[in-house]
């Protein structure tokens, strides 16, 4: 581990707000909702739509294309603020490890050596969650998947994404990664609301047992919530707080409340903008006067050429498909991330 500090991007003269003299080393956590990275193969699951002869004509061709525009927009996160990227990257819409595989070995990503982190979980379409993580900078210790059990809420019991856990060391501080997508609002916000709530539920328990052992401990829950920070899963279950000064020792702290608040989002729907792709912090980042990782700032990464230039979806998220036509895009959603800083003694 000593040799991977010499990797962490030193900021050698002064950061705005942090004094003059010090210096400090940069590392940023993402997530990506990747939307619907399926291969081309049939499988168990329920991806008739993402194959070559489905609705879709997902063929090799549209496969191979998606890989590159995700890594176009992966390779850059980041990179403003530390040159290798993204130490760590939470993501959602998944089918499996080998489209994961394939997306970090995309010539603009192969570079980083990320490696992966994945469960196969029953959800009915066979999309997961997964974590690619540089392990120059991160060292997995122990991961699981968290089961989000439905039974008697959703139509049929229809089941969800398990919530993927991996605690390990960030450049040797230990940190515990919780990877969600929540289930989605088909059916309806009102409707679908339990079931969120029951995801929330399953990430904050555990979240509670790790703090009661240790008030201190670093957490971050990141993910595609189908909620906005002001919805009841995130801001009464979670119970994660939009101003640092009213997070108590233990508590969340949910760094996106201000600019949902401002209309600022990570999709949008019918001329609306939602923030659903957030990473909430347990109270030990805040703290600038410590030896460890602190939080700086949260971001949004879109850039122009992310954007739908034309058609119904102008303005928005380029995404793959404009209903069953390939629209050349890369996600319906933009990227999150966090910047955070270690002061250099």
């Amino acid at each position: 581990m000593k040799y991977v500090f010499l990797w962490i991007f030193i900021v050698l003269t002064s950061v705005a707000g942090y004094g003059q003299e010090k210096k400090y080393k940069v590392t940023c956590i993402g997530f990506y909702n990747l939307e619907n990275l399926f291969d081309t193969i049939n499988g168990p699951n329920m991806d008739e739509e993402f194959l070559p002869e489905g609705a879709n004509h997902y063929t090799g061709k549209v496969y191979l294309d998606k890989l590159q525009k995700l890594s176009d927009v992966i390779s850059g996160i980041g990179t403003e603020d530390s040159p290798d990227g993204l130490a760590v990257m939470g993501c959602a819409e998944v089918e499996n490890s080998g489209v994961l595989g394939a997306l970090i070995r995309q010539p603009k990503l192969a570079g980083r050596n990320y490696h992966i982190i994945h469960y196969d979980s029953p959800d009915e379409r066979g999309i997961d969650v997964g974590f690619l993580y540089n392990p120059k900078y991160f060292t997995p210790v122990y991961s699981r998947p968290l089961h989000v059990d439905l039974t008697g809420l959703s139509e049929g019991d229809r089941p969800t994404r398990d919530i993927l856990f991996v605690q390990g060391k960030l450049n040797g501080e230990t940190v515990n990664f919780f990877v969600n997508h929540w289930p989605s609002r088909r059916g309806g916000e009102e409707g679908s609301e339990p079931l969120r709530a029951k995801a929330a539920g399953v990430c904050k328990d555990l979240a509670d047992s790790l703090l009661k052992k240790n008030p201190d401990a670093k957490i971050i829950i990141m993910g595609d919530l189908n909620d906005d920070p002001t919805d009841r899963s995130v801001a009464v279950i979670l119970n994660a707080k939009g101003e640092q000064d009213q997070v108590k020792t233990g508590g969340l702290f949910n760094p996106w409340m201000k600019s949902y608040k401002a209309g600022i989002g990570t999709l949008a729907y019918n001329d609306t903008w939602n923030l659903f792709d957030q990473i909430i912090l347990s109270s030990a980042w805040l703290s600038k006067d410590q030896k460890g990782f602190f939080f700086r700032e949260a971001k949004i990464y879109s850039k122009p050429w992310m954007l739908a230039q034309r058609g119904r979806f102008k303005g928005y998220p380029k995404r793959t498909y404009d209903g069953n036509r390939y629209a050349g895009g890369y996600s319906d959603h933009f990227p999150t991330y966090l910047v955070l800083l270690k002061e250099i003694k």
